[in-house]
């Protein structure tokens, strides 16, 4: 199964040169805690309600001035294409730790999102969204003390 055949169409988006407070108040709103950035129908970067916490308001950033562009996520996104096997978009999932993937056309025009909800409703695979959660929920310090003990051939709990 391809992931244009689960994904969410209907994504809310802002712009890079909204402020904080209009993203933070669409996020309320929409009840989500992250909002494709796009200029153009393209996908330039992505902001979270996390961003907002940790890049703005604990550096004193003011919500009314400050833009989306100026604390976005931009140069690690994590996306999938919609041609993609819905298996590698989980597997995106899990490595990387994301609820979310934003999914782009092959011109990088944002086409949708698809989340856990999205691979719970496939009836392709009942365990899939059980062990996509699992690996996603799980602290990094133990994914990162686990690929630590794998690259020196120790095999712990």
């Amino acid at each position: 199964m391809k992931v244009k055949d689960i994904l969410s169409t209907q994504v809310d988006t802002v712009a890079p040169e909204s402020t904080l407070r209009d993203a933070a108040e669409r996020m309320n709103t929409l009840d989500v805690g992250v909002l494709p950035v796009c200029a153009n129908d393209r996908l330039v970067g992505v902001v979270t309600d996390r961003d907002i916490t940790v890049r703005a308001t604990a550096e004193g950033l003011d919500p009314f001035a400050t833009q989306v562009v100026d604390i976005m996520s931009k140069d690690d996104l994590i996306t999938c294409f919609e041609d993609q096997d819905v298996e590698e978009a989980a597997r995106m999932m899990r490595d990387q730790q994301v609820r979310r993937l934003p999914v782009l056309s092959h011109d990088r025009r944002l086409v949708g999102i698809v989340s856990l909800g999205d691979l719970a409703a496939d009836p392709g695979d009942s365990q899939r969204s059980g062990e996509t959660l699992k690996a996603i929920s799980r602290p990094s310090w133990a994914r990162a003390r686990r690929a630590a003990e794998h690259a020196h051939g120790i095999h712990g709990t």
